[in-house]
C-alpha cells in the first residue's frame, strides 16, 4: 500500500469514529467536513515531528552519543527563538496578503515548508561536523557551529511560518462558532504527530550510528514535504483577479499591533503565557539526558519520554475541550494547568533519589497534562478576545510569545545545568541529579508566578467577546 493511500485510509477511519471518540471531532461542519479538516491538520503533524527532533531525540543524541556540551546543545535548540517574534508579523501579512494565484495563506505555508525541509536536509551532516567525528577534526570548529546553527534556525523558522499561517487558514475555513474547536483539533494533531514520531524515532535509533541518524533526519524532511502537500491540496479557494481589485485601506502592522494590545488585558495575558510557557518548557532539553545520566535509561527509553509527554498533553487538551465547551472560564483552566505542573515537577525530582524510572515517567506525563490544560486555556482566551479581522495577528502574537518564552527557557535550562555541574566539579553518581533538580525547582517557582500573574484575569466573570470576524472567501468549498 502506498503511503498517501495509507494516510488517507487512516483519516477516513478516524472520521468514522465521530465526535464520541475523536477529540474535537465536533469542530466539523457542513462548510468544513471532518475528513477535510483532518487532512488539513496534517501540517501540524509535520510540525510535531520537527519538534520531537529538536527538543527530544536530537538533544539526547548530541549530548550523550555525540558528546556535545549541554550548553551548546541548548543554545542550538533555542536558535529558532530568533524567528519566533516574527510570528505576529507573519500572521498580519497572511491576513492581508495579495497573490497572483489568488491565495492569502497558502504561499506562507508553502514557504515555511520549504524552509523547514532545507534545514532538515543539511542538519545531520552539520551535527556530525559539530561533534568532531571522522574527518571533521581537520576543519575549524566554527564550521560545525555555523552549519548546525543554520540547520536549527531554518527548521525553527519554517515550522513557525507554517504553523502560524496554517492555523489562520484553519480558522478561515471554519464557521465562526467552531473556530476555537478547530484550532484545538490542530494542536491535538500536533501532539499525535509528536507521539508517533517519538515512538518511530526511538525504534529506529535503538541501535545508534551516524549513518542511521542521517537516514532518520533526511527521511523526516521528505515526510514533511509529503504531509504538507497533502494537507494543502484544494483547501484554500483561489480568489481570481485578486491583484486587479482595488486595495482597501488597511492599518500598518504597528497600528494593528497597537490596537491588539489595547483590548481585553492583552498585555497581562501575554505575560501569563510567557511565564507559563517558560515554566513548562525549561526542562525540554534536560528530560532525556536526566533519564540517561541519572536513571540509566537507554536512548529508546528516553526518546519514548517525548511520547509520554505528548500523551499527557493530548489528554489535557481533550479534557479542557470538554470543560470549556460547557462554558468554563479559559483563564481558570489555564491556572489549573499551572497548578498541576507543581506536583509534576516534584515527582520528577523525587525519581532521582528513589532511582525509579516509573516515577519519572509519571512526572513527565503530569507535565504534559498540565501543559495541555494551560495551552488550551490560553489559546481559547486568545481566540475569544481576538479583535475583528485580526485572527492571524492574534494567533501570531500568542505563538510568538509562546515560542520565544520556550526558546529562552530551553537555553536557560541547559546553561544553568552546565554551570551548576561545573561549579560542583566531577559529580559522583549519587550527585549527578543536583543541576537538574535546581532547574526543576526554578520551574516550580515560575509556575507559582504564572498563577499570581493570572489572578486578576480570574476575577472577571466572563470574557468580552468582540464582534464576529468576517468570514473570508477561503471558507468556500474548493
Amino acid at each position: 500500500m502506498k503511503i498517501p493511500d495509507l494516510i488517507t485510509g487512516t483519516m477516513k477511519g478516524w472520521a468514522r469514529l465521530g465526535p464520541r471518540f475523536l477529540p474535537f471531532a465536533d469542530a466539523a461542519s457542513a462548510e468544513l467536513p471532518l475528513l477535510r479538516l483532518l487532512r488539513l491538520s496534517l501540517f501540524q503533524v509535520s510540525v510535531g515531528m520537527a519538534l520531537v527532533l529538536l527538543v527530544g531525540t536530537l538533544n539526547r543524541v548530541m549530548i550523550v552519543e555525540l558528546g556535545v556540551p549541554a550548553a551548546l546543545v541548548a543554545i542550538m535548540i533555542s536558535l529558532p527563538v530568533l524567528f519566533a517574534p516574527m510570528r505576529a508579523l507573519v500572521g498580519y501579512k497572511s491576513d492581508n496578503h495579495r497573490s497572483a494565484l489568488g491565495w492569502r495563506r497558502v504561499p506562507y505555508i508553502w514557504k515555511g515548508t520549504m524552509v523547514q525541509f532545507g534545514g532538515l536536509a543539511i542538519m545531520p551532516f552539520a551535527l556530525l561536523v559539530l561533534s568532531g567525528g571522522g574527518n571533521a577534526q581537520q576543519w575549524p570548529a566554527w564550521i560545525g557551529h555555523l552549519g548546525a546553527g543554520l540547520a536549527f534556525l531554518l527548521v525553527g523558522a519554517g515550522l513557525h511560518i507554517t504553523q502560524t499561517a496554517g492555523l489562520a487558514l484553519a480558522t478561515d475555513l471554519a464557521p465562526i462558532e467552531t473556530q476555537p474547536k478547530v484550532v484545538g483539533l490542530m494542536y491535538v494533531s500536533q501532539l499525535l504527530g509528536m507521539i508517533v514520531s517519538a515512538l518511530v524515532f526511538g525504534a529506529l535509533l535503538e541501535e545508534f550510528s551516524p549513518a542511521r541518524l542521517i537516514q532518520v533526519i533526511q527521511g523526516s524532511a521528505v515526510v514533511t514535504i509529503a504531509l504538507n502537500i497533502l494537507a494543502l491540496w484544494k483547501q484554500e479557494t483561489r480568489q481570481r483577479g485578486m491583484l486587479q481589485r482595488p486595495r482597501r485601506e488597511e492599518p500598518s502592522f504597528q497600528q494593528a499591533w497597537g490596537h491588539f494590545l489595547q483590548g481585553a488585558q492583552a498585555r497581562r495575558r501575554l505575560v501569563a503565557v510567557g511565564l507559563g510557557t517558560m515554566a513548562f518548557g525549561m526542562q525540554d532539553v534536560l528530560l532525556e539526558p536526566y533519564g540517561g545520566q541519572v536513571l540509566g535509561m537507554t536512548v529508546g527509553a528516553t526518546t519514548q519520554l517525548t511520547a509520554t509527554l505528548a500523551i499527557g498533553g493530548l489528554i489535557g487538551f481533550a479534557l479542557a475541550s470538554r470543560v470549556l465547551g460547557r462554558g468554563a472560564d479559559p483563564f481558570r483552566m489555564a491556572s489549573a494547568g499551572a497548578l498541576v505542573g507543581i506536583p509534576a515537577f516534584m515527582t520528577v525530582i523525587a525519581a532521582a533519589p528513589l532511582q525509579t524510572p516509573a516515577l519519572f515517567g509519571l512526572g513527565v506525563w503530569l507535565i504534559g497534562f498540565g501543559g495541555g490544560l494551560f495551552a488550551h486555556g490560553t489559546l481559547t482566551a486568545t481566540m475569544q478576545t481576538a479583535p475583528p479581522q485580526q485572527v492571524g495577528l492574534a494567533l501570531g502574537a500568542w505563538g510568538a510569545v509562546q515560542a520565544t518564552a520556550a526558546g529562552v527557557a530551553v537555553a536557560l535550562g541547559g546553561v544553568m545545568r552546565d554551570v551548576l555541574a561545573s561549579l560542583g566539579g566531577a559529580l559522583h553518581a549519587d550527585a549527578r541529579a543536583t543541576p537538574y533538580t535546581a532547574v526543576y525547582s526554578l520551574e516550580i517557582v515560575l509556575l507559582l508566578a504564572t498563577v499570581v500573574a493570572m489572578a486578576p484575569l480570574l476575577r472577571r466573570s466572563a470574557i468580552a467577546v468582540p464582534g464576529p470576524t468576517p468570514h473570508h472567501p477561503a471558507s468556500e468549498t474548493p
